[in-house]
């Protein structure tokens, strides 16, 4: 039995716990916080090369981003799974989830900008070849949103537990190619070409597919769980281009335009990416309305 504690007092419940306003406080036997979050291995993670003392925010800064990524990709995946079987309803919860993951991606380059370019300088060295351009959960999103690569799949080469979940995404269709055969099963004309095609190939400009959503957006009540849909999807993509910008925002006020550790331009490689289009026939039926 669970006893108030007046004026601050230490009680105990009738299994022997000591407890303070009502709060357990012994966890000799029981799961405390801690241990349910695996603390331990997660707060041993952060180990720096250099003397820096900048060092521990940048890699804090991207184990937390790498955490986010675990979750959207756990969301996308199940969202994805949910429209190929027609659980819409699901899959909207986990797609408008995703977008608020990735606005919590977009703030986290706030506090990295917080780093001086002498800071950085200081323990770039120890970084060696290191680059986030060879994030694997990075690439799974984006293959799972449809900008396929295959020569991304290089970096991962020498890993055979990275290589085969990338490869995997990378022939399967990807969450657009499933919106578009839900569009094609609720009988909206899409051609063939795009619904029997190579997965592993990046989704490219169809006006087929922009025909079929403009049937959608100019009849709502008719296609609801569709315009749904588009509207979770442009979501997902606003947010996602918020997200480069910042990346490439933060890296100009960090290093310039040196190029990057693992070898890339740099920021001319970062804002290069900013003129990909994910959903491209949901930006440009907007114009056509």
């Amino acid at each position: 039995m669970t006893m108030s504690c007046p004026m601050g007092h230490t009680v105990t419940n009738n299994t022997g716990a000591e407890q303070w306003h009502g709060a357990q406080m012994d966890f000799a036997k029981d799961m405390s916080y801690g241990d349910y979050l695996h603390l331990e291995p997660v707060l041993s993670a952060q180990h720096p090369l250099s003397p820096d003392h900048n060092e521990m925010l940048f890699i804090i800064q991207h184990q937390t981003s790498e955490l986010w990524m675990k979750l959207m990709l756990h969301e996308l995946h199940a969202a994805r799974n949910e429209v190929r079987t027609d659980k819409l309803a699901p899959a909207f919860k986990k797609l408008a989830r995703v977008s608020r993951i990735m606005d919590q991606l977009v703030q986290a380059w706030n506090v990295l900008s917080t780093m001086t370019p002498s800071e950085y300088s200081s323990m770039r060295p120890y970084l060696g070849m290191s680059s986030g351009f060879q994030s694997y959960q990075y690439r799974e999103i984006e293959f799972l949103l449809g900008n396929k690569n295959a020569s991304m799949l290089r970096p991962h080469a020498h890993r055979d537990d990275r290589l085969q979940p990338l490869q995997a995404v990378l022939h399967s269709p990807s969450l657009y190619d499933e919106a578009l055969k839900l569009m094609a099963r609720n009988g909206l004309s899409v051609d063939l070409a795009c619904l029997e095609r190579d997965w592993s190939q990046p989704w490219s400009y169809q006006p087929s597919v922009e025909a079929a959503w403009a049937l959608v957006y100019r009849d709502p009540e008719s296609y609801w769980n569709l315009y749904q849909l588009g509207e979770k999807l442009v979501d997902i993509e606003d947010s996602f281009r918020q997200w480069r910008f910042r990346h490439a925002t933060t890296v100009e006020r960090v290093i310039g335009f040196k190029r990057g550790t693992g070898g890339t331009e740099g920021v001319a490689y970062l804002r290069k990416m900013l003129d990909v289009e994910l959903f491209p026939e949901l930006w440009r039926v907007r114009t056509a309305l």
